[in-house]
């Protein structure tokens, strides 16, 4: 008795640094030696705010890799896989077509286009896994992986496209999160790596399916993107995105995107799993109106956006099938799912994390703002939607916080969240105008 009271002391008592093993410090010093490496390249086409961002991203990669050990295999993946492609140019874009391992998976296109498979595959594996009796565990495991494979894909893509930007002159490059093709694929690879950890966290795959739903969905919209506006192209920055606050607000933003819309696929979860055993489908009339506002949205693209109304028309279709098949398969579904009370952790966990980095993102955007247009705030559309956003997830985080708001009531909170972040990030673009209209469809 007293031996294990002894050493739980010691262990709660040991310090930060004393815990780390020798590849904790291994794989510091190689974050390290990359960060020296790519500030002695690179640091003449730098600013002094750029080199700042360049110094702190070494102690943030190591601490992150330090926090959840898995992101040191993917980051080494990616940055020799990233560093192999940019090697391969030798500084000629025109070879994209020649290299064997460029032109089929190492250029940005062909990266992102093995993302997007990546992770179709990966939602039908863990829906397999689902609704798997005997196998569902192999099923869900390969969803996993194929998930992990996916986020490494689309990091490499972005590096390799943030270079190829570059190739094309020194005026037109940067970073890659400055128009909608980018920062979809920015918001898949967040979404899926938060999701991986709460996988990881709390050692289930059972949320795989819902969340990926949601990732392949802005798939889907990358692909339509892509063929009817030609998005991969690389273009030059607008005046006003030439900012070295792009890159600090931003992928800001995008957490609290990723996480939110995490947090609302957790929801969806939850009602599932409560309405399980409900069975006068009447009852389920507030879910089978979920699944019509979720296939609502290809009917608003399709006759707002020209180019492509059969392909809406296909990808209402499939998503009509998808919410009506786990509303008829929920029972089967819901016992796979975790407890309630871990769904709505989860959702509680994705909606704080999310707002911590949304409201880290609006003040960000103030300082850019005042800098690009010589004031704070504008009450432009997307400005003034974005507190919308921001008042949304303080009210939700305010009752669970102070009056211990749970349930059911959270989680159609949380969906309705969803609601108006999407609005924010796309309907403002389609719908109004103002000072960020170099964002429109």
């Amino acid at each position: 008795m007293n031996t294990a009271t002894t050493t739980t002391t010691f262990d709660l008592n040991e310090g930060f640094f004393s815990r780390r093993n020798w590849l904790d410090w291994l794989f510091a010093a190689l974050v390290a030696a990359g960060g020296l490496f790519a500030f002695s390249q690179y640091a003449a086409y730098m600013d002094v705010y750029e080199k700042g961002i360049l110094v702190a991203a070494v102690p943030a990669a190591i601490w992150i890799g330090w926090f959840w050990r898995p992101l040191r295999v993917l980051m080494f993946v990616v940055a020799a896989f990233a560093l192999l492609g940019v090697a391969s140019y030798q500084g000629n874009l025109a070879r994209a077509d020649s290299v064997f391992w460029l032109k089929y998976f190492l250029s940005s296109q062909s990266a992102i286009l093995w993302m997007s498979m990546l992770f179709f595959m990966s939602t039908i594996f863990y829906w397999l896994g689902m609704v798997s009796r005997g196998e569902g565990a192999a099923m869900s495991a390969i969803g996993s992986k194929l998930a992990w494979a996916a986020v490494g894909m689309a990091l490499i893509g972005s590096l390799v496209r943030w270079y190829e930007s570059y190739l094309l002159g020194p005026d037109i490059g940067h970073i890659p999160v400055s128009n909608l093709y980018e920062v979809f694929v920015l918001f898949c690879w967040l979404t899926t790596a938060f999701y991986l950890y709460f996988e990881d966290q709390y050692r289930t795959r059972a949320l795989g399916g819902f969340v990926m739903l949601v990732v392949s969905a802005a798939v889907g919209f990358l692909l339509w993107y892509t063929v009817v506006r030609e998005a991969h192209e690389i273009q030059p920055l607008v005046p006003a995105l030439k900012s070295w606050w792009m890159k600090l607000h931003v992928p800001a933003n995008f957490i609290g995107y990723g996480t939110f819309a995490l947090s609302a696929m957790v929801a969806f979860a939850y009602l599932i799993k409560q309405q399980s055993v409900e069975t006068r489908w009447y009852k389920l009339a507030p879910l089978w109106l979920l699944g019509v506002v979720l296939c609502f949205e290809p009917v608003v693209f399709r006759k707002t956006v020209e180019g492509g109304s059969s392909y809406w028309a296909v990808y209402f279709g499939i998503s009509a099938l998808i919410v009506g098949a786990i509303l008829f398969g929920r029972r089967r579904i819901a016992a796979k799912l975790p407890a309630l009370e871990v769904l709505d952790d989860v959702m509680y966990k994705s909606i704080a994390v999310g707002f911590a980095f949304f409201t880290i993102a609006t003040v960000l955007g103030a300082l850019w703002a005042a800098e690009a247009w010589g004031g704070y705030w504008s009450w432009d559309p997307k400005e003034t939607w974005a507190l919308i956003v921001w008042l949304n997830y303080a009210a939700w985080l305010h009752m669970r916080l102070m009056k211990g708001l749970r349930g059911t009531v959270s989680a159609w909170w949380a969906l309705v969240g969803l609601a108006v972040t999407t609005f924010a990030f796309l309907g403002v673009n389609m719908f109004l105008s103002g000072l960020h209209s170099y964002g429109t469809l």
